[in-house]
């Protein structure tokens, strides 16, 4: 299968399992809006499919929401199925992602940098400097 065509069916694939998260999941057992499928990586001959997760929580919710996913794995693979043609529907093999973690703790340190810099305007003249009083 060609690479373009993998491409496109990883992220029909990432599409229609964050879906079918509503319509197969308890809402009453985790929490569907702290999950987002980052990426799923299909092997090329269709039969099996890496689905990367992440969840906005601490650890215990993400194992939580990890559990829920593999003990409804196949229900959300017919789901799937029942809306993607494919020639062989791929057995879901589901990681935790911290990506989304790890940029956000990125941007908090920028965000904290930013504020801990002073602005040109507050910066101290030079002596000598013919524009300051």
């Amino acid at each position: 299968m060609g690479a373009n065509r993998l491409t496109r069916v990883n992220e029909l694939l990432r599409r229609e399992i964050a879906s079918a998260l509503f319509r197969v999941l308890d809402p009453s057992s985790v929490d569907l809006a702290a999950i987002t499928i980052t990426r799923v990586e299909t092997a090329s001959n269709l039969r099996s499919a890496q689905v990367y997760v992440s969840v906005l929580g601490d650890e215990a919710k993400q194992q939580q929401s990890l559990r829920a996913l593999l003990k409804r794995r196949v229900a959300l693979q017919a789901e799937v199925a029942s809306h993607v043609v494919l020639k062989y529907t791929p057995q879901y093999h589901f990681h935790l992602d911290h990506s989304i973690e790890d940029g956000d703790r990125v941007l908090g340190i920028l965000a904290e940098l930013e504020s801990e810099t002073p602005s040109p305007d507050d910066a101290d003249p030079l002596p000598g400097d013919p524009t300051q009083p």
